[in-house]
Parts: C-alpha cells; structure tokens; sequence
C-alpha cells in the first residue's frame, strides 16, 4: 500500500453540520461545520478544518484527548472552569489539553484547522 501526504484544498469532503447540545449551549445557536479529512487507521488521530458562527457553549476534553488548532479566520476564547482564559485570532494557534473542561466562545465567526488525537491506550 502506498501512503501519500494530504492537501485539504485537493481532497473534498462533505461537510458534517451541527450545533451545541442544548445542555451546554451558552450563548446563540451556532451553526458548525466540519470537513474531516483525515482519520487514522486505529481511529486516534482526526485532522481537517472546523468553522462556526458566533456563540458559547461548554466544553470537555476526553482525558486521552488533546486538540492543536490554526484559526485561519475570525476570533475565539476559552475560559477554564477555574476562570485562566484565553483568545486566539487568525495566524495563531491553540493547544487544548486532554480534561480541559470550560467554555469555548467564538467571538467573531471563525475557521481553523484543527488536529485532535484521542488515545485510545
């Protein structure tokens, strides 16, 4: 089998629409959307890009997973529950941390591409 580096622009996927479940849902109703791109073989390792409107809901890492981003677009903030907040805007990026658990709040409309490992060990 041969294995080959990924382009997002040159590999097209469906976009997978979404909202934050109302338990969680903070401020607005924002539409997400994510276009997945690349899931490993054992399931771990999930990489593509993610866009929302604007809005806040709460969040929680899995204690296996940690998520490193690149907004390419827009502005968000997150908020610990112990209050240590956050911004990140286009051209930075972001790691969250496997039990991070808070708020993610998009302030300006926004894209990233993001990848997330979730160990499954």
């Amino acid at each position: 089998m041969t294995i080959h580096a990924i382009r997002f622009d040159l590999l097209p996927v469906a976009p997978e629409h979404d909202y934050p479940q109302p338990a969680r849902l903070l401020a607005g109703n924002p539409q997400r959307t994510t276009w997945n791109h690349y899931t490993n073989a054992s399931g771990e390792v999930f990489a593509g890009m993610w866009s929302s409107e604007v809005g806040s809901w709460r969040i929680g890492m899995g204690e296996r997973e940690d998520e490193l981003f690149f907004v390419t677009v827009g502005r968000c903030r997150l908020v610990a529950d112990d209050g240590h907040t956050v911004e990140c805007s286009a051209g930075q990026s972001l790691l969250i941390p496997a039990g991070f658990h808070g708020i993610f709040e998009v302030i300006e409309a926004m894209t990233k591409h993001y990848m997330i490992v979730e160990r499954h060990r």
